[in-house]
């Protein structure tokens, strides 16, 4: 985008929200978890929903591209950046509540998985253990419906609130609706918005809803490469495969491009050793799923959304 438009676009962006919340030319490596890729246009951070509102509505109207962010923990921008504008959603959905005689938990978007099930946990309830350490946000999960310890978010998802991306219609959608799957929705297809999600959740005793989290929390801080910057899991898990054994078993597990490694405690991690550059973990990827085609016929898909252009 050229300069003049940047400072045109980004000035209409401040006039509906706030100078704070716009920044040009953004470091993307900031707000997401691999703590690496290049920079966007225009990054927007409305402080709250009618302000992200009127920010979709302005970023659709403007004819430039643009993306929608969470808390940025699934997704690489590679090292020629994002052309275009980012509209990050974390500051403007932040409210949890809880409705104890219906055991509901209505959380927005930008609720961090982790703290929306300490919340339900202090009100005794149970249901969120498995997805508890998961990073990142509630929509992300609900959008990709995230899992662990076989447990997905639509074991408990009822509904979900959306807004669609040009920012002009609010509806809601089923769990079944949501045409969930293996790290899938209909959201995929739609590119719809999060904006809240409605779960029913069971009454249990709070200490053995903590215990159950510290357990699953332990389990994943000695399996997991927990201390370095990731995005998770970088494959989907190939029907009939794990991801991380068939890594490890082509003898991958280790393998190093610039600061970007397979982690040696968990294969199916890529990780940012010190300095990694979004193509020193893309060029890793590819040699990753060359290597697995090359021993096993097996396709690795990322389950990382990788976006913006190559390295000029």
């Amino acid at each position: 985008m050229e300069e003049a438009r940047k400072q045109e676009l980004a000035k209409q962006f401040i006039d509906i929200t706030s100078e704070e919340c716009v920044e040009i030319d953004a470091d993307m490596a900031q707000y997401t978890s691999f703590r690496a890729g290049g920079k966007a246009d225009i990054l927007v951070s409305p402080a709250d929903y009618e302000g992200l509102k009127a920010s979709l509505k302005l970023a659709a109207a403007s004819g430039e591209r643009y993306y929608i962010l969470g808390n940025g923990t699934n997704v690489l921008v590679r090292d020629g950046g994002y052309r275009g504008i980012i509209i990050r959603t974390m500051d403007a959905l932040q409210e949890i509540a809880i409705v104890d005689e219906e055991e509901l938990v209505i959380a927005q978007a930008g609720a961090l998985l982790s703290k929306v099930a300490r919340s339900a946990a202090q009100h005794m309830l149970s249901g969120l253990e498995p997805v508890s350490g998961v990073p990142g946000s509630i929509g992300g999960a609900a959008f990709m419906n995230a899992g662990a310890y076989d447990g997905e978010m639509k074991d408990v998802i009822t509904d979900v609130r959306l807004i669609s991306r040009d920012g002009e219609r609010e509806y809601t959608l089923s769990v079944d609706e949501m045409d969930y799957g293996y790290r899938h929705s209909v959201l995929y297809e739609t590119g719809d918005i999060v904006v809240s999600v409605m779960m029913k959740l069971k009454m249990d005793d709070p200490h053995k809803i903590f215990d159950r989290m510290n357990e699953l929390a332990e389990r994943r801080n000695s399996k997991q490469p927990v201390d370095k910057p990731s995005a998770g899991s970088f494959f989907k898990r190939p029907t009939g495969y794990f991801a991380g054994k068939l890594i490890q078993d082509a003898g991958l597990k280790g393998l190093t491009v610039g600061g970007a490694q397979v982690s040696p405690l968990h294969s199916g991690f890529i990780v940012n050793i010190g300095g990694a550059t979004a193509t020193d973990i893309t060029d890793l990827m590819k040699l990753v799923q060359a290597r697995v085609k090359a021993e096993f016929g097996v396709d690795m898909e990322p389950e990382v959304r990788i976006i913006g252009e190559p390295a000029e």
